[in-house]
């Protein structure tokens, strides 16, 4: 009797627990939605996963009984039906915090982590803020499913280390000082590097995360027109200003710190975006456009991001949103950094291609009907998220880091390459491809644009895809579509397409094809080695002249796994030891992790990824 009763309710679980102890890693052990991140395969992540399908279930019928409230009971059941036929994703079914957020750290200054439920009071000093700040962003994290991003960090703890050391610290950089409660003397350079050291590998330290997972962090740096253009009227509590001169130092500083220290460790947070203004032909502050090409050329891995204005902001590994109100308040502090995504939904584009075709109907007019429909579904899930803010669920809003009106429904885009495939257009910078993108893209841009009230905002994302680009070729074959990759693409080209140079690349993610792309895409730009800072100069002047807003340049790091050297180049053999038991790390995606961290399905795409020779001329 007992045996009939538990089997019946959780034989699946225990099923799952077996599944789970034999998988190769985390990634793979995860039947519902995999992720890199999950750095170890352990009972504390196996536990995280158990009941992830019930957490699906649960989010589905909160949808359904809001859309029927909202509209009414058809359109939820045409709902639930297109998320089982794989026409449409909710990402992060199996949570139910809002997707990402950039924050402004405003209240922070005034109350500490008081607002989010905490202790500690406002930091009062260097030591202080960075205690408090790595506590701040676990609590923030802990209330929202994606990445952290935290645009002011390194300006606030410029504003602290002044506050301590004076104004001139950077001048003193090689100088012996006396920080308080500690015993023994250190240069300037050597105090602020400990700090660096003690927020960042605290913040990559899965243990105190969801589920085993480090935080998603990212960082942002500005330019100097950027940075006038974001913080010219910002003052701090006490009445003072930003320094950008001690700022733009410090920024310098961390980014040369962080890429030295991965020859340690591989880090993966923060996830960094240098942030430069264009005039439509050129970098406007050359000196920091010409620091990043030196940091790529020195083997850094972070994204550029490039604007003709500064009103819009990229703070993950490819979300870019306009930014509603650059201006500064007390209430709000820095409102242009205040941003994010409430929730994605992503559209098959492969599938609806073919639906089309199949159905003798026009693709515009079916992205058109699709694109009202996922308006609604967000509305109704945008409400969800209101009635957890109106119960007090979600403390981040009310503490004044982000406010609802200021984040994004977000409509993602996966299967694009693979519908064009399917039409037989050739991926490559060619009228054809670009009629077809603006076809599928224009549409929704437009629709976005006409439904934007007060507080509400749609946007449109190339998304990452690093779990459902698996997913979505695998459910397309299963159901008999034509499917010519197992992981369908995250960029506008085929990324094992070796016929397709880095210059036509940049080409591909221009300006015809991402001008609909509100919500961002990233240029993955894989290289077999890496360039010299003239050659990433160049090839950032054509960022510009194509209008490609954001990229990045690959080159796999080697890891000897017998004496953990690590190397910026990929190599066949530890030149430390002479191992040839070597592990690899690049982006997944959008952030740094070990190729064996991946899930085996990608893992396998990452080894058809085709890399550029090193000796590309531009």
């Amino acid at each position: 009797m007992y045996a009939e009763k538990y089997n019946g309710q959780y034989r699946k679980y225990v099923n799952f627990i077996k599944r789970y102890r034999a998988a190769s890693n985390a990634a793979t052990g995860s039947e519902v939605d995999s992720n890199a991140n999950v750095e170890n395969k352990n009972i504390a992540t196996c536990s995280g996963e158990l009941c992830k399908r019930e957490k699906i279930g649960c989010n589905r019928l909160l949808m359904m009984d809001k859309i029927t409230e909202m509209f009414d009971s058809e359109l939820a059941e045409e709902y639930i039906r297109q998320l089982e036929s794989h026409e449409l994703y909710k990402h992060d079914e199996t949570s139910i915090y809002p997707y990402c957020v950039s924050i402004t750290m405003y209240p922070f200054l005034f109350s500490g982590l008081k607002g989010l439920g905490g202790m500690a009071a406002a930091p009062k000093n260097l030591d202080s803020f960075c205690g408090s700040f790595i506590n701040m962003v676990f609590a923030v994290a802990a209330q929202f499913a994606g990445a952290v991003s935290t645009p002011e960090f390194l300006m606030y703890m410029d504003y602290f280390i002044r506050k301590d050391y004076g104004n001139n610290y950077t001048e003193r950089w090689d100088e012996t000082v006396t920080a308080s409660g500690v015993l023994r003397q250190r240069t300037m350079k050597d105090l602020v590097h400990d700090k660096f050291q003690q927020i960042v590998y605290s913040i990559n330290q899965p243990a105190a995360a969801r589920d085993f997972q480090s935080v998603f962090w990212n960082i942002a740096y500005f330019d100097q027109p950027y940075f006038h253009g974001m913080f010219d009227n910002f003052v701090f509590p006490d009445g003072s200003e930003p320094c950008w001169e001690t700022l733009s130092f410090l920024q310098k500083d961390f980014m040369k710190w962080f890429n030295a220290e991965r020859l340690k460790e591989i880090l993966t947070f923060p996830v960094e975006t240098v942030n430069l203004l264009n005039d439509g032909h050129e970098y406007v502050d050359k000196e920091w456009a010409d620091f990043a090409a030196e940091m790529y050329a020195e083997g850094h891995s972070f994204f550029t991001y490039t604007s003709d204005s500064v009103d819009s902001l990229a703070s993950c590994c490819r979300l870019r949103n306009e930014m509603q109100d650059n201006s500064f308040s007390y209430t709000l502090g820095a409102g242009g950094v205040s941003t994010g995504s409430k929730g994605v939904m992503t559209i098959n584009i492969n599938r609806l291609v073919q639906n089309a075709v199949r159905d003798g109907v026009d693709i515009s007019e079916r992205v058109r009907e699709q694109i009202e429909k996922v308006h609604k579904y967000l509305l109704a899930y945008n409400a969800i998220v209101e009635d957890n803010f109106n119960s007090g669920l979600l403390g981040v809003y009310n503490a004044g880091y982000i406010s609802l009106d200021k984040q994004y429904l977000t409509i993602g885009i996966n299967g694009f390459v693979e519908g064009a495939e399917f039409l037989g257009i050739d991926i490559s910078p060619n009228d054809r491809y670009f009629e077809y993108g603006k076809m599928i893209l224009e549409p929704i841009y437009t629709a976005n644009r006409a439904a934007k009230t007060d507080s509400i905002m749609f946007n449109t994302e190339f998304v990452p895809a690093e779990n459902l680009g698996v997913k979505n070729a695998k459910w397309d074959a299963e159901a008999g579509y034509v499917v010519p990759r197992p992981c369908y693409n995250s960029y506008f080209y085929k990324v094992e397409d070796a016929t397709c140079n880095l210059l036509d690349k940049f080409v591909l993610h221009g300006k015809l094809m991402t001008q609909y792309l509100d919500g961002g895409s990233a240029l993955h730009a894989n290289l077999d080695e890496h360039l010299t800072k003239e050659q990433y100069q160049k090839i950032m002047e054509v960022a510009v002249q194509t209008g490609c807003p954001y990229f990045t340049f690959n080159v796999p790091n080697t890891i000897c796994n017998d004496c953990g050297y690590i190397s910026k180049h990929k190599l066949d053999r530890c030149p430390k030891c002479g191992s040839e038991n070597l592990d690899y790390a690049t982006r997944i995606i959008g952030y740094l992790k070990r190729v064996s961290r991946f899930s085996e399905a990608r893992q396998e795409e990452a080894a058809k990824r085709f890399y550029d020779d090193g000796q590309i001329k531009v």
